[in-house]
């Protein structure tokens, strides 16, 4: 294993704790409780802090927003989340290590049978608010709206909208849940590309560390195992950067 620098060490972990921000809201990266949180993000947060040589701390959420927030107000030094250009004004992100997909759900009655067909004026799609695809949809939608809730499916029934987005994992679960109501649009909208994240103000030393680490542990199967670990498909590991 490669020799980190204390500087690195220091930038990460400045109070000797690498202190990981972790989103439960997201049941593909990171699954358990606040107390035992496990999943692939779990395990890379784990992996980097021993190759620094400190104890890794996870700060847990429910939601990528509060997960951001976190990094934003220096209460987590490293994060997992979506890459996105509203993110990265704040946060230097690695090459990803896992790419997942968002669809949509909708009534079985509805006319849109492809992503594209979601697109179109009076459609409003309930998101997760502060999600990567509620961010990205908010800014490539030319004619649907969105429509921002703690969940994008609980908003889309509650108020009986055109459509819900989501990551395919969850959402293939919830459209198998209400089969009489509601189907998926298999293609999808986006690709989802999650990352490791540190705040703007690290080095660009630190930074290199990060993506290095991130290749080397996709190159060797670290990835792959961690999301076996979590029942989740191995396929999700991204290509080497």
């Amino acid at each position: 294993m490669e020799i980190v620098s204390a500087n690195v060490v220091e930038d990460l972990a400045p109070t000797g704790v690498l202190r990981a921000s972790i989103n439960l809201g997201n049941p593909v990266l990171a699954q358990g409780t606040p107390e035992a949180p496990a999943g692939v993000t779990v395990d890379i947060a784990r992996e980097i802090g021993r190759r620094l040589g400190v104890s890794v701390e996870p700060v847990c959420f429910d939601a990528a927003r509060k997960s951001f927030e976190a990094m934003a107000s220096h209460r987590a030094d490293l994060c997992f989340l979506a890459v996105e250009p509203a993110r990265e004004a704040e946060v230097a992100f690695t090459a990803p290590y896992v790419v997942i997909e968002g669809v949509y759900a909708v009534p079985l009655d509805s006319e849109g049978r492809s992503a594209p067909d979601i697109d179109r004026p009076g459609v409003r799609i309930g998101v997760k608010e502060g999600s990567a695809y509620d961010l990205y949809l908010s800014r490539t939608l030319r004619h649907a709206t969105v429509v921002r809730g703690a969940e994008g499916v609980e908003v889309f029934q509650a108020q009986g909208l055109e459509a819900a987005a989501g990551i395919r994992q969850p959402m293939t679960a919830f459209v198998a849940d209400h089969a009489d109501q509601v189907r998926l649009i298999e293609d999808r909208f986006m690709e989802i590309r999650q990352a490791v994240g540190v705040p703007r103000t690290c080095a660009h030393e630190t930074v290199r560390f990060l993506h290095a680490v991130v290749e080397e542990l996709k190159a060797e199967g670290f990835v792959a195992d961690a999301l076996r670990r979590s029942h989740q498909s191995p396929t999700l590991v991204a290509p080497l950067a």
